[in-house]
């Protein structure tokens, strides 16, 4: 907090700075050096800013070995910067790097600066997309995705070449053994002996890669049976928890069913009493109805009053013994009633522990037999490294010996050769002179031959592409028919028809082509060539041009414009879009020759042609008004005056830049001006389109032509993509090929020239040196033998080492695993003692709760006997309670009863009428009781039933679990040893891939395609046919190969060194072929994964945000709705993120119809919502609430709240309420000398601020 200006700001400037910003704007400033401090009238500025931040890394969301990172960026003046991680020196990339996995990305979302709301939430969806992408750490995906495929642009040139190069090479190895002269048949012989071996190579790898294959299929059959049975123990683990769920619930419930039946039948007693009271009122009132024919007497009822009495005394002492036998009875139930529900429960827990710790021994199990099966592979595999390591120890000491005395041999005949060979190295080194002189010449002969060859075969291919297409090559062709067909001297010229020198090139008969500069001539050999092209290419239409009607004798072309003009070098393609169709015109010489072309090429439906006219060159003496030839046509050149004036056409001074078209033209026959001028007046060329732009507006009268042959015009405008080659650019690039034939020839001439002199002088030298080579032939011939020996030696040496290297690699690796392997087992197998050593846990059985629910039910029963009991008692106490008054009383008032008889016997009556619907009434009750009873019964046995069904498949679905168990366990074990026994399938290939290069120089994927069992071997035999791979025969061929081999003896070096030196630049051009592709491969693999990457990321944090939104959303507007949605769904790599949010009382979504207050609460909503999705170590928040209300700012404040139980958050703020929530204050002041002072008050009680 601060008052303005104080420099609160300049804060979250250096974060951001520290953190890798490099936008000067950003940091408000015009220039990076804007951040160093400027001085004040009392201090003086400073030469550089340094900023360091330190982070508390304690819970390692940093990826680094410390709990403490500092942060440090220094720059001087001078434009120097640096940057620091812990004081050590590093780049911006590691910096970024870094943060970005914490979730700090480079854009530097978790700094939220003034005026930044409003740009976030009106930025464009893929920039929402971005923050979302920055927080979840997508952007350094991308960077690598972007890297990748710059990779891939820049190598798939190399690629190109190398494959080429590498298939160039490959096709010269066989031939090449066989063209040797001297060492012919040895090369023949090492030919086929390499064939043979890399077919054998071949098959291997192939029966190993098939093997692999299977394997992994087989794999993949046991993986699937493997989930399968996983998938099932699941299942079962799960369908256990069910039915043990199912149980608990099923008890209950038998429970409450039997409770109900208990209660039914007690109140069914109870109606029995009830009915048995009312028929005996209704009886006895029946009986005393009758009253006035038979009173009894007054002492007869006092008598009877004494028995009642005494009976009503007996019923009250066993209605007392019944009371008392029911306590004792509900006591008893309710004890076995909670004996019952705590035996239950104590079944449950130890089945429920009982089933745990099965699984648990069942887990630690099958872990310590996967660990053990580890464990035992690495063994095997040690024990198998080992004895190949032993193996490899023995034959790199035995090539160690074998090489040390072959060396100390060698070094015995060195001296031996040392004094012959001084007898002829004056000669060696004279024929040596010689032999270089004559290599050089035949180099020298064979560069300009293939120069040669390849100018010619470019002259040949480019003359091809002149021959005249469409309507022209139809004219040029008749042309030549007539001539062909009549070889009479034509009336204009005098040159017989026939002759045909120029029926092709374009030049009228007598007439040579127009000589060229120097650098453009074109010699007959290139017409004779050119002809023969055409006659090639209208071959397929001979059949149709034998049909087309005959042409006029009398017209003859001139040739064609592009055969008479010579263009400047780099011009050509302005030029001949300067020209445009005309570039490949017809040249005649009047207008009667071109009415009759046309003519004949509409009667003959031959296409289109463009034809010119020469025209005349108009002189002083002829009338200004003659603008007519002798035809009547207009002349080209009419009302221009001079025309030798290169910018006839052209008023005024051209613009900056602008050269006139006819200067670009070298060379063009005076015949021919008249015609080149008037297509190309008025036009210029310019390097580029705004030049071309420039000078059209400057000169609207003026066609401009870019270099690149883009045409403006006033009225029309031609351009766009690369076009065809003209026929003026093909016309140039023809010469400058048969230029280049000439000089190669010239050049393959002089060489050859100087053969002779060079072959005598080697022959010369030759004999001078045979006497002392004759001396030499025994000791060279032996010591190439020994030098041979040890250099096969050396490399055994070097390839035992190396594979010594490799197995003791290889045993550490396994050493390593077997380690891990034991160290876990260990681990496993304490943790499964330790279970085991746990006191056993039996299955409970349910003996003792069946016998308490027996109990409980007998128990209940006998409840209800003694209710039953208790309640007769004290329905037959009831019913002589006072009966023994009344009769006193009976007898007392029975002499004055009698005047009332008729009354009480109403009476009687009426009681006796309710006391027998009451007792019918009881009945229907009882019979619906019954039925209600029944139900009952059938309800607890069906619970009762439900129940030990339940336990049954409990106990059943144990049993399965226990069996999938093993089942897992097994298939593990399997799968284990499978991918061992793979492990050494995929060595053994490795192994013949490593061989196949290392030995034969080609890689495993070319070894198979060209060498595999499914290419015929070709015979020995060139009219023999192609067999069928066989490997016994090619072993037999491999073996007869060697022999003879040994039987040549010795064989010319040179052939042999040549076809080493090519075999080894194959070998290494297959392997960097092989590092491309794979590079290739991996990169392509790295898109893709990143592609997948971002996918998934982005759509979990996306997810993420759009709930939080929500959330967030509904806390800043109580009862309002916002959400995110994508502007794509379906491709989630590109789609980008609108915001909906539709405030309370609103029914607009709009965000720019919201109003500052409301725009900045939703921009703060889309910011918290990824800051909660994807939780940053700190965020940095300046003066964001400044635009809030003191209600909105209650509610930001209270979402803040949550945030901060995640992330540090330092805000920058005015606002008190703000100020209130802070666990530390830091104020910001500035002095009057300028600088900035910052006092700290950290809030350890807040309740007391």
């Amino acid at each position: 907090m601060g008052p303005n200006g104080s420099g609160k700001s300049n804060v979250v400037d250096a974060i951001a700075w520290v953190l890798g910003e490099q936008g000067a704007k950003a940091l408000r400033g015009g220039t990076m050096s804007d951040v160093i401090f400027a001085g004040t009238p009392a201090r003086p500025a400073l030469g550089r800013a340094e900023v360091l931040l330190t982070i508390d890394n304690s819970d390692g969301a940093l990826p680094i070995e410390y709990t403490e990172v500092t942060v440090g960026r220094l720059m001087f003046r001078s434009g120097e910067s640096e940057y620091t991680i812990n004081g050590t020196g590093c780049r911006l990339l590691d910096i970024q790097e870094l943060m970005s996995d914490s979730g700090i990305g480079r854009e530097l979302h978790v700094i939220v600066g003034q005026g930044q709301l409003d740009a976030v939430l009106h930025a464009r969806p893929e920039d929402r997309r971005a923050f979302i992408e920055e927080a979840a750490g997508v952007l350094k995906h991308r960077k690598r995705k972007e890297k990748a495929l710059r990779k891939l642009e820049a190598m798939a040139a190399n690629l190109t070449r190398l494959t080429d190069l590498s298939a160039e090479l490959r096709r010269q190895l066989g031939p090449l053994g066989r063209q040797a002269e001297i060492a012919r048949k040895a090369g023949v012989i090492q030919a086929s002996l390499r064939d043979a071996r890399l077919r054998l190579l071949a098959d291997e790898l192939n029966s190993a890669r098939t093997a692999i294959a299977s394997d992994v299929v087989d794999e993949e059959a046991l993986r699937r049976r493997l989930t399968d049975s996983e998938s099932a123990q699941h299942a079962a683990a799960q369908r256990e928890a069910q039915l043990q769920s199912e149980l608990a619930a099923v008890v209950p419930r038998a429970a409450a069913a039997q409770e109900t039946w208990y209660a039914m039948a007690s109140l069914r007693e109870r109606l029995l009493g009830t009915r048995s009271l009312a028929t005996e009122r209704a009886r006895l009132l029946r009986i005393g109805s009758d009253e006035l024919r038979g009173r009894r007497d007054p002492d007869e009822l006092e008598q009877e009053a004494i028995a009642v009495r005494e009976q009503e005394i007996a019923l009250t002492e066993r209605l007392e013994r019944d009371r008392e036998l029911l306590e004792e009875v509900v006591v008893r139930r309710a004890d076995l009633e909670a004996a019952l529900a705590d035996e239950e429960r104590e079944l449950i827990a130890a089945a429920r522990a009982a089933s745990s710790r099965r699984e648990e021994l069942a887990r630690l199990a099958g872990q310590v037999e996967a660990a053990r099966s580890r464990a035992t592979g690495a063994e095997e595999e040690i024990a198998r490294t080992t004895e190949a390591l032993t193996a490899a120890r023995e034959r790199d000491a035995e090539a160690a010996q074998s090489t040390t005395a072959l060396q100390t041999e060698l070094a015995q005949m060195e001296g031996a050769r040392e004094e012959l060979a001084e007898r002829h190295d004056a000669a060696v080194a004279v024929h040596a002179s010689a032999t270089d002189r004559l290599e050089m010449l035949r180099a020298e002969e064979r560069a300009a031959e293939r120069d040669r060859a390849s100018w010619t075969a470019r002259r040949d291919a480019l003359q091809l592409s002149l021959a005249p297409a469409d309507g022209v090559a139809a004219l040029l062709e008749a042309v030549a028919r007539v001539r062909a067909s009549d070889s009479e001297p034509t009336a204009d010229t005098g040159v017989p028809r026939g002759g045909g020198e120029g029926a092709h090139d374009g030049t009228s008969a007598g007439e040579a082509s127009p000589a060229r500069s120097s650098g453009g001539k074109r010699s007959g050999p290139g017409g004779r060539r050119h002809r023969s092209g055409a006659a090639k290419d209208s071959g397929p239409a001979d059949g149709r041009r034998s049909e087309l009607p005959p042409l006029d004798p009398s017209f003859v072309p001139l040739g064609r414009l592009s055969d008479v003009v010579t263009v400047r070098s780099g011009a050509e393609v302005a030029v001949a879009a300067a020209l445009g169709p005309a570039a490949d015109a017809l040249l005649v010489a009047t207008p009667t020759e071109v009415l009759t072309a046309f003519a004949w090429l509409r009667q003959a439906d031959a296409g289109r042609a463009a034809v010119v006219i020469p025209g005349t060159m108009s002189d002083g003496s002829e009338a200004a008004g003659d603008a007519h030839d002798a035809g009547g046509w207009p002349r080209p050149g009419r009302g221009r005056g001079e025309l030798d004036e290169p910018v006839a056409g052209m008023a005024g001074p051209l613009p900056e830049g602008c050269v006139p078209v006819l200067e670009l033209v070298e060379f063009i026959d005076d015949r021919f001006r008249f015609a080149l001028v008037s297509l190309l007046e008025g036009t210029v060329v310019v390097d580029d389109l705004a030049a071309a732009e420039l000078a059209v507006r400057s000169r609207p009268d003026l066609r401009t032509v870019t270099r690149s042959g883009d045409v403006l015009g006033p009225a029309a405008s031609i351009g766009g993509s690369a076009h065809p080659p003209s026929a003026i650019e093909l016309r140039a690039a023809a010469d400058e090929a048969e230029a280049g034939v000439v000089e190669a020839a010239r050049r393959a001439e002089t060489a050859h020239e100087s053969f002779e002199p060079a072959r005598t002088e080697v022959a010369r030298t030759r004999s001078a040196i045979d006497a002392a080579l004759a001396a030499l032939h025994g000791a060279d011939a032996r010591y190439r033998a020994l030098s041979e020996q040890v250099a096969q030696l050396e490399r055994a040496w070097g390839g035992a080492g190396s594979e010594v290297a490799r197995l003791e690699a290889a045993r550490g690796r396994a050493e390593t695993a077997r380690d891990r392997a034991y160290g876990a087992l260990s681990e496993l197998e304490t943790a499964l003692a330790a279970t085991s050593a746990q006191p056993e846990i039996d299955e409970p059985t349910p003996a003792e709760r069946d016998r308490l629910v027996s109990a409980t039910s007998a128990v209940r029963a006998a409840e209800v006997e003694a209710r039953l009991a208790v309640r007769t008692s004290e329905e037959r106490a009831r019913g002589l309670q006072g009966r023994a008054d009344g009769l006193i009383r009976a007898a007392a008032s029975e002499r004055a009863a009698r005047v009332a008889a008729a009354r009480r016997r109403e009476v009687r009556e009426r009681q006796a009428a309710v006391a027998a619907a009451l007792g019918d009434a009881t009945q229907v009750t009882l019979d619906r009781l019954d039925r209600s009873l029944a139900r009952a019964a059938t309800e607890r046995a069906e619970a009762e039933a439900l129940r030990r069904a339940t336990e049954t498949n409990l106990a059943a679905v144990r049993e399965q679990a226990r069996a999938l168990a093993a089942e897992v366990a097994a298939l593990r074990d399997a799968a284990h040893r499978d991918e061992l026994a793979r492990a050494e399938k995929r060595l053994r290939a490795e192994t013949l891939e490593t061989r196949a290069m290392e030995e034969f120089g080609i890689g495993a994927e070319d070894l198979v395609a060209e060498f595999g069992p499914q290419v015929p071997v070709p015979p020995d035999d060139p009219d023999g046919t192609p067999a069928p791979f066989d490997r016994a025969e090619q072993t037999a061929r491999a073996a007869a190969a060697e022999k003879q081999l040994t039987r040549l003896g010795r064989i010319n070096p040179l052939a042999l060194e040549e076809f080493a030196a090519l075999q080894e630049r194959a070998a290494f051009l297959s392997a960097q072929l092989d590092d491309i592709k794979s590079t290739r491969r991996d990169l392509l693999l790295v898109v893709e994964e990143v592609d997948v990457r971002v996918r998934e990321v982005f759509a979990a944090a996306f997810a993420d945000t759009a709930r939080e939104f929500e959330v967030v959303f509904a806390t800043l507007f109580p009862g309002g709705e916002g959400r995110l949605v994508l502007t794509d769904p379906d491709d989630m790599l590109t789609t980008g993120i609108e915001v909906e949010a539709r405030p309370p009382g609103k029914k607009v979504k709009r965000l720019s119809l919201l109003s500052g207050g409301e725009r900045s609460l939703t921009a703060l909503a889309l910011l918290l919502a990824i800051f909660r999705a994807r939780p940053s170590p700190f965020y940095v928040l300046d003066e964001v609430e400044a635009a809030l209300d003191d209600r909105n700012l209650g509610r930001l404040l209270n979402a803040i709240e949550g945030l901060r139980q995640k992330s540090q958050l330092i805000i920058i703020t005015h606002q008190k309420r703000t100020m209130e929530i802070a666990d530390a204050l830091y104020g910001v002041a500035m002095r009057g000398d300028g600088v900035t002072t910052v006092i700290s008050q950290r809030l350890r009680d807040r309740a007391a601020v």
